[in-house]
């Protein structure tokens, strides 16, 4: 995939527009978020924790993993933890209050900061800070005018699955489940979220390279029409959006879907042994995760000694590992024997993802000519398209 001039070289500024145009919005009165802490003071006993499934684990689901007890016992911290299912639901859940740490991937990230729910971080109070990967830190999803906004703690492309017996031969683009979805009808699986608005565009600016768009998350209306036109001739093939991935192994494994979006673990979990996962040559959507401290956090001690520990080279790993992502340093890989399929710490393969960014009015890609398609309204679309 080639590397476009805004992607590269515009990224200085972008964060700072973003929180400018979602407090504008109406998003929050205030954009900065609470200021960094200048040093630690005393451990405070608990710290409650909102994370995806999967990234607080304390032997409670499996006994054989267990990375929260470590933790507890080095720290004196005791750990509370919720999950959520969406970025939607996590927004709610922290405009609500409660809890002291959020894992926020990028389509919440920003939304955060501008609503003044998180903290920025002081990254010299981290020991670990500086063994993450630097193609993984002070991006536009995380920081705000070099301000770090969290750490980094895991990423992933969102890959294209495909059956290797109905689907032949072996794909390199996404035309399967868009130009072609045809061939698969009913059969062909897509992410179940507004954010997937920005796969398509990121088949556009390949396929239909008049619409000039060069950051998926930053579409104005005429970008945007045409992405959400190529999803709606996409549903009628679709057989089923999915969120939960159980739901997409099963159907795999079943075989009421053949081709479409996936993440790399659920590629390791199917045991058919019939498909097959690639990151096309259009390149790809996918996250980039970021531990985050609540802004009202009750236990801000506890949430650093969280945010240091987590990111250590052997809890990074086992959470990582557990959930299906590269870790988030090389150290972490030490600990690991399947860096390599994750292409973890690959900053080429890294490029080609276009990591989850909230979509804005003031346009992430740096243009002030027009008005970018703001993330409420990929939400109503996003509903106008599944029908």
């Amino acid at each position: 995939m080639s590397k476009s001039p805004t992607r590269t070289a515009l990224r200085a500024g972008i964060a700072t527009a973003a929180v400018a145009s979602l407090a504008a919005c109406g998003t929050s009165d205030s954009g900065s978020g609470s200021e960094a802490a200048a040093s630690l003071g005393a451990i405070e006993g608990t710290v409650s924790i909102l994370a995806w499934p999967g990234y607080v684990e304390d032997g409670s689901n499996d006994p054989s993993v267990d990375w929260v007890s470590a933790f507890e016992e080095s720290t004196g911290c005791m750990v509370t933890s919720k999950t959520y299912g969406t970025s939607d639901e996590a927004y709610q859940l922290m405009q609500n209050g409660g809890y002291d740490v959020v894992a926020a991937s990028g389509d919440l990230t920003l939304r955060l900061i501008a609503g003044d729910l998180v903290s920025a971080v002081n990254t010299d109070l981290l020991e670990n800070y500086d063994g993450i990967f630097d193609f993984l830190k002070d991006k536009e999803w995380n920081s705000v005018d070099g301000q770090s906004y969290g750490v980094p703690h895991g990423y992933g492309a969102n890959l294209l699955m495909y059956n290797t017996d109905e689907v032949t031969p072996a794909p390199t683009s996404w035309d399967v489940v868009f130009d072609k979805a045809a061939d698969y009808s009913g059969k062909v699986t897509a992410y179940d979220s507004p954010i997937y608005i920005a796969d398509a565009a990121v088949y556009l600016m390949t396929h239909n390279p008049d619409l000039g768009i060069e950051n998926p998350y930053a579409l104005d209306q005429e970008q945007f029409d045409a992405a959400v036109e190529l999803l709606k001739t996409q549903r009628e093939s679709v057989g089923e959006y999915w969120s939960d991935y159980l739901k997409e192994i099963q159907a795999f494994e079943t075989g009421d879907s053949v081709v479409g979006t996936t993440w790399q673990v659920i590629q390791n979990s199917i045991t058919s042994g019939n498909t097959e996962v690639v990151l096309p040559e259009e390149g790809a959507t996918g996250w980039s995760d970021t531990w985050m401290i609540a802004s009202e956090s009750e236990a801000p001690n506890c949430a650093y000694a969280w945010l240091d520990y987590i990111a250590s080279p052997e809890a990074n790993a086992q959470a990582t590992a557990y959930f299906g992502e590269a870790p988030s340093s090389q150290a972490a890989c030490d600990f690991r024997d399947d860096c390599e399929a994750y292409h973890a710490g690959d900053a080429e393969y890294a490029e080609q993802i276009w990591y989850w960014t909230t979509p804005l009015s003031e346009c992430v890609d740096g243009r002030t000519d027009v008005e970018c398609v703001d993330y409420s309204e990929w939400t109503k679309a996003w509903q106008e398209i599944k029908g």
